[in-house]
C-alpha cells in the first residue's frame, strides 16, 4: 500500500513538472513572438514619427518665415528709411506721398481698437445671452433651432456682411440720424454680427463644461434659476467667456474687407462713432496695390502690417493665460 501510494506520488510531481515545463515553454515562445521586433511594424512606427514630425517642422517654418518676412519688411521703415517710432505711433498726420512724407498711424490704430471694442461691446452680451438660453432656459428648442441658425452665420463670406451693412445699415444710419451713414458704428455693428457666432459657440461650450452638481446644490440652498445662473453657472464658466470675447475681437481686429465697406475710410479722428475712420486693415488692402516695392509708402504699409501681427500674437497670449486660469479652476 505505501509503495502504491508513493508511486502514485510520483506519477503527479512527473505530470506537474510537466505542465509547469510545458507552460515555461509556452510562456518563453510567446515572450519570444511579442518581443521580437516586427520589421513591418517598426518600419509603420518610423514613417509614422517622420510624417508628424515633418508637418510639424514645416508648420513651424511656415510660422518663423512669415513673422520673419513681415517683420524685415515692417522694420524698414524704421532703420531704412529712418521714419521715428514715436512719430509713426502717435502721429495724426497720413501723407506718404507729401514732402515731406508724413507717417502717422495713430487714426488707423486707433480705428482698429475702437471698432473691435465696439463690436464686442455689442457681440458679448448677445453671444452670452444666446449661450445661457441655450443652455440654461430652453435647451431643446434653442440646441435643435437657434444653435443651427448661429452656426450658419460662420459660413457667410464677410463680403456678404459688407454688402449688406452697405445697403441696409449705412442708409438706416444715414436717414434716421442725418449723418453720412460710413461710420465707425457701421463698421463696430457689422463686426459685431460676424463675431456673434465665435463668441456664441464657445461660450455655450463653457457653460456646458459647468458641472450639473453646482447647479443641483444651489438649488438644494433655495436658489431661483437665475440665481443659480448668475452666481454659479457663469461664474463656473467665466474664462471661458472671457475666451469667447477675446477670440471674436481676435477676429474682429483683423477683418478687412466688411469693415472696409461701411466705415468710410478716412485718416482722420473720430469725433463721435457717427463719424468715418479708417482702421490697420483697410488702409493696408486700400493702398498696398498702389505702392512700388521698396518705397518708404511701401515699407509704412508693411509696419501697419507688423503691428495687427503684434496684435495677434497679444491676443494668442491673453487666449493661453486664459486657458491656464481655466484649468487651474478645474
Amino acid at each position: 500500500m505505501n509503495r502504491q501510494g508513493s508511486d502514485g506520488m510520483t506519477m503527479i510531481e512527473k505530470n506537474v513538472g510537466r505542465q509547469q515545463h510545458r507552460l515555461a515553454r509556452d510562456k518563453s515562445y510567446l515572450q519570444s513572438k511579442l518581443l521580437k521586433p516586427n520589421k513591418k511594424q517598426s518600419l509603420e512606427n518610423f514613417f509614422g514619427k517622420a510624417i508628424a514630425m515633418s508637418c510639424a517642422a514645416l508648420l513651424l517654418i511656415a510660422v518663423i518665415s512669415i513673422i520673419y518676412f513681415i517683420a524685415s519688411k515692417g522694420l524698414s521703415t524704421f532703420f531704412v528709411n529712418q521714419v521715428s517710432i514715436v512719430d509713426f505711433l502717435t502721429g495724426l498726420k497720413w501723407d506718404p506721398e507729401g514732402e515731406p512724407a508724413l507717417f502717422g498711424a495713430f487714426s488707423f490704430i486707433l480705428g482698429s481698437f475702437l471698432v473691435t471694442v465696439l463690436a464686442a461691446l455689442v457681440a458679448a452680451p448677445l453671444g452670452i445671452g444666446a449661450a445661457i438660453f441655450m443652455n440654461e432656459i430652453y435647451p431643446t428648442f434653442g440646441k435643435k433651432f437657434v444653435k443651427p441658425v448661429i452656426e450658419l452665420l460662420v459660413g457667410i463670406p464677410s463680403v456678404v456682411y459688407g454688402y449688406v451693412g452697405l445697403t441696409v445699415l449705412v442708409p438706416f444710419i444715414r436717414e434716421r440720424f442725418e449723418v453720412l451713414g460710413f461710420s465707425l458704428l457701421a463698421g463696430g455693428l457689422v463686426l459685431a454680427l460676424m463675431i456673434l457666432p465665435t463668441i456664441t459657440s464657445v461660450a455655450t461650450d463653457a457653460i456646458e463644461a459647468v458641472p450639473q452638481d453646482m447647479r443641483n446644490a444651489a438649488r438644494a440652498l433655495g436658489a431661483t434659476r437665475w440665481q443659480t445662473i448668475w452666481h454659479v453657472v457663469l461664474h463656473g464658466a467665466l474664462p471661458g467667456c472671457l475666451t469667447a470675447i477675446v477670440l471674436g475681437m481676435a477676429r474682429a481686429f483683423g477683418e478687412a474687407l466688411a469693415v472696409q465697406m461701411v466705415i468710410g475710410n478716412t485718416s482722420k479722428l473720430p469725433e463721435s462713432i457717427f463719424d468715418p475712420i479708417s482702421t490697420l486693415t483697410s488702409a493696408i488692402t486700400l493702398n498696398m496695390g498702389n505702392t512700388i516695392q521698396g518705397t518708404a509708402y511701401n515699407n509704412a504699409l508693411w509696419s501697419l502690417a507688423l503691428l495687427l501681427l503684434l496684435m495677434s500674437l497679444f491676443f494668442i497670449m491673453i487666449l493661453r493665460i486664459l486657458g491656464r486660469k481655466k484649468l487651474d479652476n478645474r
